[in-house]
């Protein structure tokens, strides 16, 4: 079979460092951090209450109540990342009536709507004043099947879990859809909620940083100092569509997506370790057939943990040794979980468009593994051409992305 271009078409973000494409690059270049101390939080008992804060948006001008009333939080961030992608991509509403265009969301939780919902049982104990829409709150689905309602989609439909590498895989199978003629267009991403329902559980894991007196240093991957991770959330499109779709309808071509690799590490369900991510990433430069010579910058997962980063630094060293700029844009955002893998190919992608690298902030001290890699603490100006995004989550997922600026 004939294995077919896969471009990016549109591009759409909501994010704590913006909720616009233009304002977050502008974000990116400056090294702006969209982390805060919630009170909400510390008064709940969080051990730490740091967090991305992500504005609610308003719905009231796009979606009807009917449509509004089946939406939870990770969903609302989507649509507007997704409409921007789309405005993005030049894609109006009535493309969907007579094209087929699928849809592969990154999602792997729903806290706020099912908490909801279970309080007002056990306060009323009648299921009838739950309301008709929490049932499509609460499934982990949510975002693929709301947004396939709304936008009358007819393509493929399902939501990817896959913990912190759910972004990332939902990319890479639109990929391999597309690649092998089954779809022409997807919309791909990843959401996460920032509530503190969804957060309370990993904060009682104690892997949250603890620098609560200054928010914008508390992440801080790769620093010998770092303490632990900061959770945050939002949501992240990308239109995905074959060449000779884009092509057709004269779309503007942002990127080229030219491998995706993915491994499962087979150990602890929490502890990463070297030899799966090394896998994802070695399968994503055989998957592009490029050297690991060719990657031009690594947009690394490093969530500001201690092991996580440890052994990260250790695959990417193995493989690419110190020569690539490396940068973990989770310096600003903290990290986006279940949208992250989706978010961070957008933040690389504009970088590549405006020729420049995002500095890793607040990375002041490198450790033993760290400081074998080229890692970049302040903004460079620097033109680039091919980059690899790596992602991993719980219970040992590992995805890797490598895109190229277009060239016809």
């Amino acid at each position: 079979m004939e294995q077919r271009r896969v471009v990016i078409t549109g591009m759409g973000i909501y994010s704590c460092i913006g909720t616009s494409l233009t304002e977050v690059k502008d974000s990116l270049y400056k090294g702006t951090s969209g982390i805060q101390f919630d009170p909400e939080r510390k008064a709940a008992g969080f051990r730490s209450a740091l967090t991305g804060m992500v504005p609610t948006p308003d719905l009231k001008p796009f979606l009807n109540r009917r449509q509004r009333i089946s939406i939870g939080e990770e969903t609302e961030y989507a649509y507007m990342a997704t409409r921007e992608a789309l405005e993005n991509a030049q894609i109006e509403e009535g493309f969907f009536d007579e094209h087929e265009v699928g849809i592969l969301y990154g999602n792997d939780s729903v806290s706020k709507a099912i908490i909801e919902a279970t309080d007002l049982l056990r306060e009323k104990k009648d299921t009838a004043l739950i309301g008709s829409g929490a049932i499509f709150k609460s499934m982990n689905s949510t975002v693929t099947m709301n947004l396939s309602t709304i936008y009358r989609l007819r393509g493929v439909n399902m939501t990817i879990s896959a913990a912190c590498a759910s972004g990332s895989h939902s990319i890479g199978m639109g990929y391999l859809l597309i690649k092998s003629g089954l779809q022409d267009r997807i919309i791909c991403g990843g959401a996460q909620e920032i509530n503190m329902y969804a957060m309370a559980s990993f904060d009682g894991l104690g892997v949250f940083a603890s620098r609560e007196s200054e928010p914008e240093k508390a992440s801080r991957p790769f620093d010998a100092g770092r303490d632990g991770l900061v959770p945050s959330g939002g949501g992240a499109t990308l239109i995905l569509e074959s060449y000779e779709s884009a092509v057709k309808r004269g779309a503007p071509i942002i990127a080229e997506v030219m491998g995706y690799g993915f491994s499962s590490n087979g150990g602890h369900i929490s502890t990463p370790n070297k030899e799966g991510p090394a896998t994802a990433m070695q399968r994503a430069l055989s998957d592009a057939n490029v050297e690991a010579s060719a990657i031009e910058y690594i947009n690394a997962h490093a969530t500001s943990t201690p092991v996580g980063d440890a052994n990260e630094a250790k695959a990417i060293h193995e493989i690419f040794g110190g020569k690539p700029p490396v940068s973990s844009t989770k310096s600003m955002t903290g990290h986006e979980c279940w949208m992250a893998g989706a978010s961070e190919v957008i933040y690389s992608i504009l970088m590549m468009q405006n020729d420049f690298i995002a500095p890793n902030i607040n990375f002041e001290n490198p450790d033993e593994d760290s400081k074998k890699l080229n890692i970049v603490s302040s903004t460079l100006n620097k033109k680039f051409e091919l980059f690899l995004s790596n992602s991993f989550g719980f219970g040992g997922t590992n995805s890797a992305l490598i895109l190229k600026k277009f060239n016809n």
